[in-house]
């Protein structure tokens, strides 16, 4: 596997525009290759973000709830077991509240339910809660046969969601989902606790066509935006402009001291600083953690733990998280150096795809094992789990240009009998198949693979946003770069040059530092996770970073690839 960079393609004129207004070129080059046209295209304030009357669904639903609190009635949530459903859940049960509604919450367990509001979960609420109405959040767009049980009981379903619709929609109350067909709303990268966020929004505003609010007197939601952010950047969904506005609205309350207790109490557990939060520390160390109950055993401390109202309430459940998130580590290290030897054993450079099983591996865990995998072989990969059911479970992760959902829907195909059940987009998939049917699956996948993907696809490509000058590597472009919002669709700015090697060692292991020579300048680096050394002349693809030790600040560039 070899591994390329091309640098992303931009409008040089956009460019000009931009570091015309002020921003400086190498940032301007980057937002002009992500779309960003203007300085409004730029712009991160409530005012900027879609109307909630925009989303279809939205105002239908705010009006079946508003009637719900009329007449009193109680609303059930059936929340999803990740980080996404977790805060979607908070969202609703927080708003629900605020605005006079009862409300309770379920969520299922991964390993006995499976996903979504199937006909058990409705029974489950119906003879635990009782409720009026069931709401579903993250999940939903699916479950045909959830909502039928749900209307044979009289129970009326609002399905909340963001995942692709099937061939046949449930026949709910209400269904408000940016990616159904039918839908027009701008932001298709809307994720669960996005859309619950709207449905809030709109709803506020239903009370207030009613009387119940004036805007004087109405809750204040921008109080749940730390909890939308979360959820947003946890489920790596697209930052468009939408999204990137309720990432930033999100970050700046917790950076300002006033997130939720939970979300303050999983900072102090994972060591953070609040007031420097950022994407990163709610990808890597906060949704993990959140993530990890789900994983391990029930979503319910990631959800009390959001809807704690004090800290010392939350830290309880926070503790909880922290040690099922240890658990998860050290299961997902386990069979992450099991998973590597395997593919190691086998000729996975020949192939398109890789299949992985072993009998002592948690299903909870399968979905991590195939990323980690994946990032080092660039396959897609799929990996097993055995179930208490005697199913295998399976969890996979694609790369860019091979679309997983379709690859499976290709092998059902092949084979109606191979898949028991499967469901996913283009870049992650679930499945359920027999134990004797794991060997015909992964000829089918192989062969599925190969027949819809080029071989160059399986090289690998880095895309860069072009070089910078020595001068341009300095305090300023990066205190520039680190003022926005990066992530999934919209990624943190990563640049090439050709440098010199001056020195190289291995630090604990697995890392390599260095220090490299760019048009006579001297710059340290760190190449994370990459010990094989470099030879003296070298292209490299980097972010500049701020290096702060023994109280002193300098400039290192942080090596993400090397071109072969």
């Amino acid at each position: 596997m070899s591994t390329r960079f091309r640098i992303r393609d931009y409008d040089q004129r956009i460019c000009d525009r931009l570091t015309a207004g002020g921003v400086l070129r190498p940032l301007a080059r980057a937002l002009a290759a992500r779309g960003v046209t203007c300085a409004e295209d730029m712009a991160e304030d409530w005012r900027s973000m879609i109307a909630p009357s925009q989303l279809e669904g939205a105002e239908a639903a705010a009006k079946l709830l508003a009637d719900a609190r009329e007449r009193h009635a109680h609303v059930t949530i059936v929340a999803d077991y990740d980080c996404d459903g977790a805060t979607a859940c908070a969202i609703a049960m927080k708003g629900f509240r605020a605005m006079g509604i009862s409300c309770g919450y379920i969520v299922p367990d991964r390993f006995r339910y499976g996903y979504g509001l199937s006909p058990d979960i409705v029974d489950l609420a119906n003879e635990s809660q009782h409720p009026d109405l069931i709401v579903t959040v993250d999940n939903g767009i699916a479950s045909v046969d959830g909502v039928r049980r749900a209307n044979e009981l009289g129970i009326a379903v609002i399905i909340t969601d963001h995942h692709l619709q099937g061939a046949t929609l449930p026949e709910a109350a209400c269904i408000v989902n940016p990616n159904v067909k039918t839908s027009s709303f701008a932001s298709k990268a809307l994720c669960g606790c996005g859309v619950m966020y709207y449905v809030l929004l709109a709803l506020r505003a239903e009370l207030r066509r009613r009387g119940v609010f004036t805007a004087q007197t109405q809750p204040r939601l921008d109080a749940l935006s730390d909890l939308v952010a979360l959820g947003t950047v946890a489920d790596v969904v697209c930052l468009d402009k939408n999204n990137r506005i309720l990432v930033s609205q999100g970050l700046s309350r917790v950076r300002r001291g006033l997130a939720c207790p939970g979300i303050q109490a999983l900072f102090a557990v994972a060591g953070r600083d609040t007031g420097s939060a950022s994407v990163r520390d709610f990808a890597f160390s906060i949704a993990p953690r959140i993530n990890a109950a789900g994983r391990m055993d029930e979503m319910n401390p990631g959800i009390d733990c959001l809807l704690s109202d004090t800290v010392d309430a939350a830290m309880g459940f926070a503790e909880q998280l922290e040690s099922f998130n240890n658990q998860r580590r050290n299961l997902e290290g386990s069979m992450q150096s099991e998973a590597l030897e395997s593919v190691q054993a086998m000729d996975w450079e020949s192939r398109a795809t890789v299949t992985l099983f072993d009998s002592g591996w948690h299903q909870g865990v399968v979905g991590l094992v195939a990323s980690r995998v994946k990032e080092r072989i660039h396959r897609p990969v799929i990996a097993f789990a055995p179930s208490e059911d005697g199913e295998l479970k399976g969890s996979g992760r694609s790369i860019e240009g091979v679309h997983l959902k379709d690859a499976l829907d290709r092998v059902m195909k092949k084979d109606p009998d191979v898949i028991i059940r499967f469901g996913g987009h283009a870049m992650a998939a679930g499945l359920t198949i027999a134990p004797g049917n794991l060997e015909r699956f992964s000829e089918l996948f192989e062969l599925a693979v190969s027949e819809m993907t080029p071989p160059e696809l399986f090289d690998k490509t880095v895309l860069v946003d072009g070089a910078l000058s020595p001068e341009e590597v300095n305090f300023p472009l990066i205190e520039a770069l680190s003022s926005r919002i990066w992530g999934q669709g919209f990624e943190r700015p990563l640049f090439a040059n050709d440098f010199t090697i001056l020195s190289q060692r291995v630090l604990k292991g697995t890392h390599l530092k260095l220090i490299v020579d760019l048009g006579g300048s001297r710059f340290e680096a760190i190449y994370f996770h990459h010990s094989e050394p470099l030879p003296q002349k070298v292209r490299l693809a980097y972010r500049p970073e701020i290096n702060e030790f023994m109280g002193r600040q300098s400039v290192q560039l942080v090596v993400e690839a090397s071109e072969d």
